[in-house]
């Protein structure tokens, strides 16, 4: 009888005792996003089965009132009428079970975590998986670098194992790329994808060009946009808790999460289906409150024997604004962002990192004072010739003017060069430490540059 379309008349002559024993409710009212249901016990975020003709859809329990319950369905609702009935499970259903871990390694699931990849179902060996908080006081300390593979990111934005991170960027500016060689470079065990609430083109262009040999030791989420809203949520905590099974076993991991604003902009959906007043740009303030949720479950373990999970997340910013409400959200609770720029991007500049308003808050814990010292003069050299930029390129700009614009002209192309990385080229870490003193390895005509320099960062 697990298949609710079997119960036939068996229901229909036993409905209200059915109903009594609270193991069924029934649908009292569809308004939008939301399903009413008159006489339903479950609790929270239980999923229970609504009656569709011959098939169940999964819906989710995401508020109450009074004897009603409120869910969100999980898939399109097309033939609910009223009184339809919804299954409550004594327990767990199978799309709170997660698969043994090794058989996800290279598949592509949605946020039901089922196979949408063409290959085999999971195996029957299904077990529940809590996700828990873990006490900061608890954590590993951060101290070890990652070797991301990206040489501007290794030596001037140093991310740490356990470090959770930004990656703000507008449309078209190289976010996919970014990610995809992130997945394929970094040294960790396992990647983590979860692919949130963009267009569902861009699912296959990930795993095919830009994972491209690098599934095999990922596990990637997909949600598209057109999933309901209560779906797209469950996947990123699906992604989430993936990860986070693969933490436990002692593996080093990374969570690339696209896109933090999509799942902000999910939990609006549903705050607003609900009743929840709109604040900034309409999100309700459970968007904001969902967002520190999720990202302070990645992080390092609790014990020597746990490995740790080194987020990145991508936030869109709407028309390139840094003041977007998400944004700036995201950049309070992050230990760091990477913000890639249209700008740099237009003069075919890849990838398009700008070190002027990127920040790795934990680079001093992880680096010597020499890569730090290098990293801040590449930082003042390059901010430098931005601020001179217009000047220089009409020709108004007199060469012995200012040292320090002197030295950032003259060390500008090696910059650039520096900057710039093939999409199939991973940089290791010492290389592009010993790139980054390249920059500065030539000799200027004048030495007053660097005595300039010098008393800058002595003063």
């Amino acid at each position: 009888m697990s298949n609710f379309s079997q119960l036939g008349t068996y229901v229909t002559s036993h409905r209200s005792a059915l109903m009594a024993a609270t193991r069924y409710a029934s649908v009292s009212r569809s308004v939008g996003l939301l399903i009413e249901a008159q006489g339903l016990h479950a609790s929270l975020g239980s999923i229970c089965w609504l009656a569709r003709g011959d098939s169940e859809i999964p819906c989710e329990v995401v508020g109450f009132a009074e004897n009603k319950a409120f869910l969100m369905p999980l898939a399109a609702i097309d033939g609910v009428q009223p009184g339809s009935l919804i299954r409550v499970p004594h327990q767990a259903s199978q799309v709170d079970l997660l698969p043994n871990p090794d058989q996800l390694l290279g598949r592509v699931v949605n946020g039901l975590c089922e196979p949408i990849d063409g290959g085999p179902s999971f195996s029957s060996g299904r077990s529940k998986f809590e996700a828990r908080s873990i006490n900061p006081m608890h954590r590993k300390p951060i101290d070890t670098q990652l070797d991301v593979g990206v040489g501007t990111i290794n030596s001037m934005l140093s991310v740490g194992v356990g470090q959770r991170l930004g990656l703000f960027a507008g449309s078209g500016v190289g976010k996919s790329v970014m990610m995809g060689m992130l997945a394929r470079f970094v040294k960790a065990d396992v990647v983590v994808v979860g692919l949130i609430g963009e267009r569902g083109r861009e699912v296959q262009e990930f795993v095919i060009d830009n994972l491209g040999a690098g599934l095999q030791r990922a596990v990637v989420v997909a949600c598209p946009a057109d999933d309901s809203a209560a779906l797209r949520l469950r996947g990123a905590r699906l992604a989430t808790q993936i990860a986070e099974v693969y933490r436990d076993q002692g593996k080093s991991v990374l969570l690339l999460m696209d896109s933090l604003t999509r799942v902000a902009q999910a939990q609006r959906e549903i705050g607003l289906a609900m009743g929840e007043p709109p604040t900034s740009k309409g999100y309700t303030p459970s968007s904001f409150a969902w967002l520190p949720r999720l990202v302070e479950r990645a992080g390092c373990g609790e014990n020597a024997d746990s490995g740790a999970i080194t987020g990145f997340y991508t936030v869109l910013m709407e028309e390139d604004d840094l003041q977007d409400p998400i944004v700036d959200a995201a950049r309070a609770i992050l230990d760091g962002h990477i913000v890639l720029s249209r700008s740099l991007a237009e003069q075919g500049l890849y990838p398009a990192i700008d070190i002027g308003s990127s920040v790795s808050r934990l680079m001093t814990r992880l680096t010597n004072s020499d890569q730090q010292g290098y990293a801040q003069r590449f930082r003042a050299l390059w901010q430098c010739y931005r601020e001179q930029q217009d000047l220089i390129n009409i020709g108004a700009y007199r060469p012995g003017s200012d040292a320090l614009t002197d030295e950032a002209i003259g060390r500008h192309d090696a910059m650039v060069e520096f900057l710039r990385q093939g999409e199939a080229d991973a940089v290791s870490i010492d290389e592009s430490n010993a790139r980054l003193k390249q920059v500065f390895a030539k000799p200027l005509a004048s030495s007053a540059t660097e005595n300039n320099f010098a008393m800058i960062n002595n003063g």
